[in-house]
């Protein structure tokens, strides 16, 4: 398992680009409003560890770094599973906080970019929507998943994370997530609501749907080769 994990690691940190020089940490130069509520933009890879409040027992890690390279500045956020399997990883550009690439892991275990039609996960401003969609492999060879987020800006509000008062940005989603068959033209349609929470200084901190039967929240951050150990060990 854990050269496996070496493995998968190494090859998703370079799926979207090589990392340029390595250059001292900085605050978030995002013209965004709500930069300053994003990850901090810092070439030094750093796990967020979500603990599900629901169960108390699963765990989700978010592993975010940075890179400076010929497209410029961008952040990107990997996201793992309790047993170490990535799911998906996230390349925001740190000027406009738009997706440049959207990465999954599909049925056969490999890293592939998902074909983006619209690529707003993060709002411009309080009074703008972000819309999110994209086309993915689905469950079998003649099935595909397409995933739609609708995010608005519900309001800002001060929270507790890690034993600290910051103040947070909170996003209203509406999620849909259609499996179909391009050929026979037979779909299923799954519909849900979700909450998140921004952080200054921390980027997503929280989300939950609105009745809280799904919960997670982040509970520790810690350096990339804590990680790396603790998946080595599963």
């Amino acid at each position: 398992m854990k050269y496996a994990f070496w493995i998968m690691l190494m090859i998703v940190a370079g799926l979207f680009s090589c990392e340029g020089e390595q250059e001292p940490n900085e605050v978030n130069l995002s013209k965004n409003e709500f930069g300053p509520y994003f990850y901090p933009y810092d070439t030094v890879p750093k796990v967020y560890v979500y603990r599900d409040l629901v169960s108390g027992l699963e765990e989700e890690f978010h592993r975010v770094f940075s890179i400076n390279d010929s497209e410029g500045k961008h952040i990107v956020v990997e996201v793992y599973k309790s047993d170490g399997r990535i799911t998906e990883a996230l390349n925001y550009g740190l000027d406009s906080l738009l997706l440049i690439d959207h990465m999954v892991v599909d049925r056969n275990l490999k890293n592939t970019k998902a074909e983006l039609f619209k690529n707003k996960l993060i709002p411009a401003s309080k009074t703008d929507k972000a819309s999110f969609v994209s086309r993915f492999s689905g469950i079998s060879d003649s099935t595909l998943f397409l995933k739609e987020v609708d995010r608005i800006y519900s309001k800002t509000k001060d929270i507790d994370i890690m034993g600290k008062k910051v103040s947070a940005v909170v996003f209203d989603d509406h999620v849909r997530l259609t499996l179909f068959n391009p050929f026979s033209k037979q779909e299923n349609v799954a519909n849900w609501e979700m909450v998140n929470y921004f952080a200054k200084g921390y980027g997503l901190v929280e989300w939950h749907t609105p009745n809280r039967d799904v919960h997670y929240r982040l509970e520790k951050i810690i350096p990339q080769d804590e990680f790396v150990n603790l998946m080595s060990n599963l």
